[in-house]
């Protein structure tokens, strides 16, 4: 039998096995089988596509073998890896990126510089603590190379946030907020439809809802990978990498028992507050960022990580998705309460109409 027929007679007869064998058995089984049955027919169909190495010089006659009937020429192998090429360090490098730019938008960098200068000119009553040898060592060092003019391109190119104009030539991700919002909204509404799904059959066992459609999810993540991967070459990896541990001594610093004494703080939250209230013209929003930070830089490392099969199990999808539908309840809670998220259209209905907005003037608005 020829190659070609035997790849058509092949996929005919496991097409027929599985029509024959489904009906016998129980829910449980068949849905275990379903899953075993569709991978052993792609490595059938894959082994019978092409058991010799053959070219395209083959096909049209100038092989060895001269010109061959049609039904002697295997199929060809044609691989699907597009969602293999993204590389997931750069996603990973996206994600830290995102926390550090929402700290940016909490005026940490900010708060520290102003903390430099009264430092320098003796405005501060700190002499040899914790808090003044690490101004003390910023000011001397001056360890971070990446300007805010740096990191304001580097958040233009990857999340098309900030006023900063594009680098010429450079690809701007300018859609990743919208589709960002999208990816959280699909991922948490897919969790609650289940719940519902759940209430209405009563048993949580049942798999056949009408609820949930998990193809949503995977092609924003995808999307997402792919717009993140191809906007985060460069230096990236290295500014991200940088500026969050730059970041991290800053943080520390803002913790210092003698700087927090000089504001009456508390926390070094207190310390961000009140620098920004006296010195920068109004504090920020400090709650909201910061859980946006937080699960914002968990969900892109899930995308970074994810590869969304379109073939997954239901019930893997699940179990790997479900600790991340409340990373993104989280998310859209904090985002909506921001001052651009109130009229964003990408968060739902329900949400928009818990905030008094209306939904047909609601307007798209990316962070600044």
């Amino acid at each position: 039998m020829s190659n070609a027929a035997t790849h058509d007679v092949l996929q005919r007869l496991l097409q027929r096995v599985l029509r024959d064998e489904l009906p016998n058995l129980s829910p449980s089984e068949r849905a275990a089988f379903e899953q075993q049955f569709e991978g052993f027919l792609g490595r059938s169909l894959e082994s019978a596509s092409s058991p010799t190495a053959a070219s395209f010089p083959d096909f049209i006659g100038l092989g060895p073998n001269g010109v061959q009937p049609f039904d002697q020429i295997p199929y060809p192998l044609l691989k699907a890896d597009f969602d293999e090429s993204v590389v997931p360090s750069q996603v990973h490098a996206a994600a830290e990126l995102y926390f550090i730019y929402q700290h940016e938008r909490m005026k940490v960098f900010e708060v520290v510089d102003v903390l430099r200068r009264l430092f320098a000119l003796g405005r501060m009553k700190i002499q040899q603590g914790p808090g003044a040898r690490g101004l003390y060592i910023l000011e001397k060092w001056r360890p971070l190379r990446y300007t805010r003019r740096d990191r304001g391109l580097a958040y233009r190119r990857v999340f098309n946030y900030g006023s900063m104009p594009a680098p010429q030539g450079a690809a701007v991700n300018r859609n990743f907020h919208f589709q960002f919002v999208a990816f959280n909204s699909s991922l948490a509404q897919y969790f609650r439809d289940l719940v519902v799904g759940e209430v209405i059959r009563g048993s949580a066992e049942i798999s056949d809802r009408p609820f949930g459609a998990i193809a949503t999810v995977q092609r924003l993540g995808t999307d997402l990978r792919y717009a993140i991967d191809r906007a985060s070459y460069g230096n990236i990896l290295a500014l991200a990498r940088e500026t969050g541990n730059y970041l991290q001594t800053c943080l520390e610093l803002l913790d210092a028992p003698d700087i927090k004494k000089s504001f009456d703080a508390m926390t070094k939250w207190d310390v961000v507050e009140a620098v920004s209230n006296r010195y920068l013209g109004g504090m920020a929003e400090l709650s909201h960022r910061a859980k946006m930070a937080e699960v914002g830089r968990r969900l892109l490392q899930f995308i970074g990580s994810s590869d969304f099969p379109s073939s997954v199990d239901p019930e893997l999808f699940r179990s790997e998705a479900r600790p991340m539908s409340a990373q993104a309840e989280a998310w859209i809670a904090a985002y909506r309460l921001t001052q651009e998220g109130r009229s964003f259209p990408g968060v739902d209905r329900s949400l928009r109409w818990a905030l008094g907005v209306p939904v047909n003037t609601a307007r798209a608005r990316v962070p600044a």
